[in-house]
């Protein structure tokens, strides 16, 4: 587990390159058989909307030229199927996640928490029958 980092005061476009070579990376290392990402809503911070839009397309141009299948998930999805329970707070869906892989500790930082536990999300989807999957 991890996070990608850019730094903030690199242009835009070696950002978006930086997080399309890192995934692309860590497709060839895992050879994942499919992809579960989570489905992002903004409210009224446009600025933040488009900037985790561009990384998100990267990403999903790097899934699209591996044809690898791939499904959403609602942060509502996510904590049902970690915790049980759609309204969970990020501390329970932190220690779900801890305890359900058999981790030590609790993954640093959040967004690596947040990233196992849609994993966990679309392996307990994918294994029910794809629900959601698509290829482009």
């Amino acid at each position: 587990m991890g996070v990608f980092l850019t730094q903030a005061k690199t242009p835009v476009a070696e950002r978006l390159l930086s997080i399309y070579n890192d995934i692309n990376t860590l497709m060839d290392r895992h050879q994942p058989d499919t992809v579960g990402v989570e489905k992002l809503f903004f409210g009224r911070n446009e600025t933040n909307a488009l900037s985790v839009g561009r990384a998100i397309g990267v990403i999903y141009l790097a899934i699209a030229q591996r044809g690898l299948p791939w499904a959403e998930y609602t942060p509502m999805q996510v904590k049902i199927a970690v915790t049980g329970y759609g309204g969970a707070d990020k501390q329970q869906v932190q220690y779900m996640v801890t305890r359900l892989l058999g981790l030590q500790e609790t993954p640093r930082p959040d967004d690596a928490a947040d990233a196992l536990a849609i994993a966990l999300c679309h392996a307990h989807s994918f294994k029910l029958g794809s629900m959601g999957m698509r290829t482009q």
